[in-house]
């Protein structure tokens, strides 16, 4: 049965090209995930905020290379993409930023972030966010972008707002967390927004 529409995104709009380093213009760097980032990211994980928010944890710098070497080879299956947000003068980790449940055919991702905790508060997420969403719109052609936290994550909450992510609703008891159960806002940006 024939399709009445062609694909937004074609296979190989991500992997047909090497992962690219992306500038945010005012000194972060987005850059492919390394080996060596292993430590920092072990040390950001063990922050009780990143698991307040978060439902993993990282228990040895062996398993954050774990990790590291899943989010490298999640670019050639483009389920999936992952950065290192670092400071683009001395290179240190100051989070990731991802696109997610990527759907090409659909041209949608779900954009993701964290911050280690000397970054918050300095824009580190937002301004991640907003050279992500830029890049997905008009460097490779996404038609939507989505981006979920917990309603309780005021902090996450006024990134998405900043970044230009409009409040679509409450996906209620949406995921489980370590204290319980979660409702989730969603949040999107449409092509042209």
């Amino acid at each position: 049965m024939p399709f009445l529409i062609s694909p937004v995104l074609t296979p190989g709009a991500l992997a047909r090209t090497p992962q690219p380093a992306l500038p945010t213009a005012d000194g972060l760097l987005l850059r492919p995930w390394r080996a060596g980032d292993a430590p920092a990211v072990h040390a950001a994980f063990q922050d009780p905020v990143m698991h307040q928010w978060h439902i993993r944890a990282c228990d040895s710098e062996e398993e954050a290379a774990g990790w590291i070497a899943q989010w490298q080879q999640a670019w050639e299956g483009e389920g999936e993409a992952q950065w290192a947000v670092v400071d683009e003068g001395t290179d240190e980790l100051m989070g990731r930023v991802a696109l997610r449940q990527i759907l090409l055919g659909d041209g949608i991702a779900e954009v993701a972030y964290w911050t280690v905790a000397r970054a918050r508060g300095r824009g580190v997420a937002f301004r991640a966010a907003t050279t992500l969403s830029h890049w997905a719109f008009e460097e490779v052609g996404f038609h939507r972008l989505e981006l979920h936290h917990a309603t309780a994550n005021e902090a996450s909450c006024r990134v998405a707002a900043k970044a230009g992510f409009a409040l679509e609703g409450t996906r209620r008891s949406a995921l489980l967390h370590p204290d319980g159960w979660h409702d989730m806002h969603l949040h999107a940006r449409v092509r042209g927004d």
